[in-house]
């Protein structure tokens, strides 16, 4: 469990900052999402990095 914790962090920490070159900034809303979402929509949104343009995008990804 702990091992998959560590992943999850990691995947939340390299999607944020991926997504702050892609959009610029992201909200506090956003960010506090991210950090409760789980892996496999993390993941998830790691592979739609390319597709997405706006935070409605993530949220619409997210949803």
């Amino acid at each position: 469990m702990e091992l998959k914790k560590g992943r999850q962090e990691e995947k939340q920490s390299t999607l944020k900052e991926l997504l702050k070159v892609k959009l610029g900034t992201l909200s506090s809303p956003l960010e506090k999402q991210l950090t409760e979402t789980s892996l496999e929509k993390l993941n998830e949104l790691t592979l739609n990095i390319f597709n997405i343009n706006s935070e409605e995008d993530v949220l619409n990804l997210m949803n």
